[in-house]
């Protein structure tokens, strides 16, 4: 749910990326923040759980972006990929307006990838929430590795809902497909909260 501060007339979106461990969670995040402008972005916050970490930033979108005379603000959070962080990951779960699944191609973490996205829906069910009622989007990473599993076997283990959520092939190390993925889920997470898709033209980057 969406977080309306009327002092400063700014909507605030949290969206979260969520994956098995070194599916390329951090890349995305840490490509986005180096790629904002300055005085778009706040501080990349990192906290440590262990041997892993959660990321955070907040960012206004480069092209203004209002709502009904707001302005949004997008929060992005990225989860402990290693199941014992499970706590973790449901508490940064909480509140999402959208969600992005990065998945890793490679053929030996098809499995890790499914026990995550499981993950995922046992977390939301801990809320009372499923993923028919929060926007997400797939993105299929490292695609510039060796040992890939074909898009069309990665949308049957993946993306098998009545409803089929877009999805992105990328290598976030090297910035493909990244605002691509970033642009659709947060369209999709203002076009659930308000109904309507924008009302001033939405990109990123």
């Amino acid at each position: 749910m969406s977080i309306i501060n009327y002092a400063n007339r700014i909507i605030d979106f949290k969206i979260v990326y969520y994956g098995p461990g070194l599916a390329g969670k951090t890349a995305n995040l840490q490509y986005i923040h180096r790629c904002l402008p300055n005085a778009n972005r706040g501080n990349m916050i990192s906290l440590a759980t262990g041997d892993d970490r959660t990321i955070y930033f907040d960012f206004l979108p480069v092209s203004a972006v209002t709502v009904r005379g707001f302005q949004t603000r997008f929060q992005l959070y990225t989860v402990p990929g290693q199941v014992q962080y499970n706590a973790t990951r449901r508490l940064v779960l909480r509140g999402a307006d959208g969600l992005v699944f990065v998945a890793d191609s490679q053929f030996e973490r098809l499995r890790e990838n499914v026990e995550s996205f499981r993950n995922l829906e046992a977390n939301l069910h801990e809320y009372e929430s499923t993923l028919d009622e929060i926007p997400y989007v797939l993105q299929y990473n490292k695609r510039d590795l060796p040992n890939l599993a074909p898009v069309t076997y990665l949308e049957f283990v993946l993306n098998r809902r009545t409803s089929r959520v877009p999805f992105f092939e990328a290598s976030a190390i090297e910035g493909k497909g990244v605002f691509d993925t970033l642009n659709t889920v947060s369209r999709m997470a203002l076009a659930s909260e308000f109904g309507v898709e924008r009302e001033r033209r939405h990109e990123v980057s």
